[in-house]
């Protein structure tokens, strides 16, 4: 078992009705000039059970506050120009706290957008490239604005980690940016917000999670606790995103799925486990980063075909410990037996709910794998993964998604 440090330090209010209820108290222990964040629009929607719409209810707790406003972040957020809007109309206006209002890409974008007015000496446009550097990690992140949080949509869970993951769309760059002083001061989560999500949505959001779950899962050094942790939760979300794809408005089966992917990101699922490199994302935010496909359907067609790579690709001793893992993947979470049956099966899960399952179906071809690859291997480090991966690796799995 290996030693950890943990901390979270993010209060979660989590259930029907908590925004009426907790948001006002929360947003008093703030100063008065309150930047909100979100995407596009959907937050103005009314949703079921609820008399208006979230946008509303959000300006209704805020009267009185001095209110600015940073709409249009895209899935996929953007480091120019939404993170830079954001920084700029933070030192502009003195933002005392950020409300992000929406999913995983508006709460990512706000947190780059808090470290780097915290940290950035002198306005933003005159300093991008060390803005940048702050988001990627070359220059440290030593303070933040606030964040309190109202997540709509179970996918990332960001409302409970202290990671975003930015885009820089010149450099085809898709990376993580980590801060401690970016864990949000509150994410309030309340599953009734998830009702009217589109279903393609809905499913990138399972697949999001069931890939968090699993790079935590695929590693050396493991203990049972987590194992059984991670697969009751993987189990949970298999079973009830079918509920959801039948009763859109299944608050339990909405619930449920949310608890998981708000644990997803933040650690707790691997207390004690060694590192697996987290490769399939890796991968991934390539083909998000050059295409802009949705994060968690690249993801779920990545996965078994790196499942598949490790398996035919090791030997000796590593050998066994992949061929251990996903045999016992396999097991718990879909009852079957082999490391190929395995491999089928969260395959056969993601075409039966509905998710694209090659990278045609998703609008790539094959012209730019072999660039993408080596940009993969380049930045990535992946050669020092739990199974290492080198550029022809990395160009092997992607020409594998394409059929």
């Amino acid at each position: 078992m290996i030693n950890f440090d943990y901390q979270t330090p993010t209060r979660l209010v989590f259930g029907k009705g908590v925004v009426n209820e907790k948001l006002a108290s929360v947003m008093q222990q703030y100063g008065p000039r309150v930047l909100v964040t979100y995407g596009g629009g959907s937050i103005k929607r009314v949703a079921p059970g609820h008399e208006k719409s979230l946008y509303e209810e959000v300006m209704d707790v805020l009267k009185g506050s001095e209110v600015y406003e940073l709409p249009g972040i895209q899935p996929n957020p953007k480091f120019d120009p939404s993170v830079l809007e954001g920084v700029r109309l933070c030192q502009e206006h003195h933002v005392d706290v950020i409300l992000s209002v929406g999913g995983g890409s508006v709460l990512d974008c706000t947190k780059a957008i808090a470290g780097v007015a915290g940290t950035l000496e002198g306005k933003v446009y005159d300093h991008i490239e060390e803005a940048w550097d702050i988001v990627c990690g070359r220059k440290p992140t030593t303070a933040a604005v606030p964040i309190v949080d109202i997540i709509t949509m179970a996918a990332t869970g960001s409302e409970y980690d202290m990671c975003g993951v930015i885009s820089r769309t010149e450099t085809n760059d898709k990376l993580p940016y980590f801060a401690r002083q970016a864990f949000p001061a509150v994410s309030f989560i309340d599953p009734t917000y998830t009702f009217t999500v589109p279903v393609k949505q809905t499913l990138a959001g399972v697949s999001d999670c069931i890939n968090h779950i699993m790079e935590s899962y695929f590693c050396g050094e493991h203990i049972d606790m987590n194992d059984a942790f991670m697969e009751g939760a993987i189990k949970s979300l298999v079973k009830n995103v079918k509920v959801v794809l039948d009763n859109p408005e299944d608050y339990n089966a909405r619930a449920e799925i949310f608890y998981a992917t708000t644990l997803g990101c933040n650690g707790i699922y691997c207390l004690g486990n060694s590192n697996g490199g987290w490769p399939m994302h890796s991968m991934e935010h390539a083909l998000s980063a050059y295409y802009d496909i949705t994060h968690g359907e690249g993801l779920a067609i990545i996965t078994p075909r790196w499942m598949k790579h490790i398996l035919d690709n090791t030997e000796g001793e590593l050998h066994n410990q992949v061929v251990e893992r996903i045999e016992k993947f396999g097991h718990q979470v879909f009852g079957t037996e082999g490391c190929e049956a395995s491999i089928q099966a969260i395959h056969d899960f993601y075409r039966e709910i509905g998710i694209p399952m090659t990278l045609p179906e998703v609008g790539i071809d094959s012209s730019r794998l072999a660039e993408m690859a080596k940009h993969v291997a380049d930045t990535e480090h992946l050669d020092k993964a739990w199974v290492p991966l080198l550029e022809g690796d990395i160009l092997k799995i992607f020409e594998s998604c394409m059929a």
